[in-house]
């Protein structure tokens, strides 16, 4: 009696679990535009539009040729990638305009007048 009962069991499990469709798992590769979250998005593109704004930043835009209008309708026309790789170039520039090689430089020229100094 014992035995029919789990074979009738195991031939209910073995039946519910091909009837059941369970969803299989899928893979597939995630571009940069699905990563980037809305609020990322929208900030990336107030730093762009901030920097393009600035006084100085216009003033050589139209110094070079640009209209400054142009620029920032350019800008709108960026994809998200592109503005978040030119945000994060941004981000990245020193404050003082002071490029890195300049520390290089100044080193030198002190060490020079500290040689001929004391010569």
């Amino acid at each position: 009696m014992q035995s029919t009962g789990i074979k009738m069991i195991c031939r209910f499990l073995i039946a519910s679990f091909f009837l059941l469709q369970l969803p299989l798992a899928t893979a597939g590769m995630v571009g940069a535009e699905q990563m980037l979250s809305a609020t990322t998005v929208q900030a990336d593109r107030t730093v762009v539009t901030a920097a393009l704004t600035r006084a100085d930043v216009t003033s050589q835009l139209q110094a070079m040729g640009v209209d400054p209008k142009l620029a920032q309708d350019r800008v709108a026309a960026m994809t998200n990638d592109e503005v978040h790789t030119l945000a994060g170039r941004i981000n990245s520039l020193p404050a003082g305009a002071m490029w890195d090689g300049g520390w290089v430089v100044l080193l030198i020229v002190v060490g020079l007048v500290v040689y001929f100094t004391w010569k």
